[in-house]
């Protein structure tokens, strides 16, 4: 059988210059892969800067210090609001009111008004709406809710650990005996202002929140309250006080009688008219006929 001659096939070979282009390629190529991880993992994260809240702010404090933050224009968080699907109580309505927990939260360059207010209702959610604090306010007839009212007016009126269980037994044991609260932050609170001087006519403003014509609680909170605002509205400290007025800073004095309480709603009026002030809120700046309570030391927001 013949078999056709077929010439041996030539292996192409590269020059001293081609095998030098195709070493340099593949010393490139290399290069390049390990240099992505590399430029990866030079990108340091992100660090968080921290936004503090308060105790005892309210609301709009909250969005315009959330608006501040971002570099937002003024009113963009509570634009929010309404679309951020807050995990609130159905009592709130949709009011984050009393649930921006006070504390210090993360913020970087992803983060949002919606993603800044979620984070401090479920911070609140996880610090306030505890078996402790629900079987207190079940064991005092309350919601968590009207507990969490409760604190926020502690929150206002209380300047030490120590008054705040005492003002939360005077609101307790106003509410047993269907006695209007008569707190001047709720004054305020209406009003949106912050001071220690309420008038007769201020007493007497249309508003759910004004707790001298109305009887109970406030309809939502009026503040931010902390840990131990809650702890002491679930808590009282034992005590049969109707009133108090704070005489000067640091100085709380807590009355059952009304009569104990002029002496020391005096003693107030006297201190303010010594510093060239005129006199005080509650019974002080109404002679009395009010039965309330004059507070010197209200410190909300």
């Amino acid at each position: 059988m013949r078999h056709e001659y077929r010439p041996p096939r030539r292996r192409s070979r590269l020059t001293r210059r081609g095998r030098l282009a195709l070493f340099l390629g593949m010393l490139l190529a290399t290069g390049a892969a390990a240099l992505v991880p590399l430029l990866r993992s030079a990108e340091a994260p992100e660090k968080p800067r921290g936004l503090t809240i308060p105790e005892g702010w309210r609301a709009p404090q909250v969005y315009a210090a959330i608006d501040r933050e971002l570099k937002l224009p003024a009113g963009s968080t509570k634009a929010a609001v309404p679309t951020a699907a807050l995990a609130l109580p159905a009592e709130a309505k949709g009011n984050p009111e009393g649930f921006l927990f006070p504390a210090t939260y993360p913020v970087t360059s992803k983060s949002t008004p919606a993603t800044l207010l979620a984070y401090m209702v479920q911070t609140a959610n996880r610090k306030l709406a505890t078996k402790a604090v629900a079987d207190g306010a079940k064991a005092h007839g309350m919601t968590p809710y009207q507990t969490a009212t409760l604190a926020s007016i502690i929150e206002a009126e209380a300047e030490s650990r120590a008054d705040r269980g005492k003002v939360a037994r005077v609101v307790h044991n106003r509410l047993a005996r269907s006695m209007p609260l008569q707190m001047d932050s709720t004054i305020n609170y209406a009003l949106n202002r912050n001071t220690v001087d309420t008038t007769l006519s201020e007493t007497r403003i249309d508003s759910p929140f004004n707790t001298y014509e109305r009887q109970g609680l406030p309809p939502t909170p009026i503040d931010s309250p902390g840990l131990e605002a809650m702890a002491a509205a679930v808590a009282p400290t034992p005590g049969d006080w109707l009133f108090f007025v704070t005489v000067k800073p640091g100085d709380t004095r807590f009355s059952a009688t009304y009569e104990e309480h002029r002496k020391h709603v005096a003693e107030f009026n006297r201190i303010r008219a010594a510093a060239g002030a005129g006199p005080g809120s509650g019974a002080g700046g109404h002679d009395g006929e009010q039965a309330a309570r004059a507070q010197a030391g209200s410190r909300a927001g």
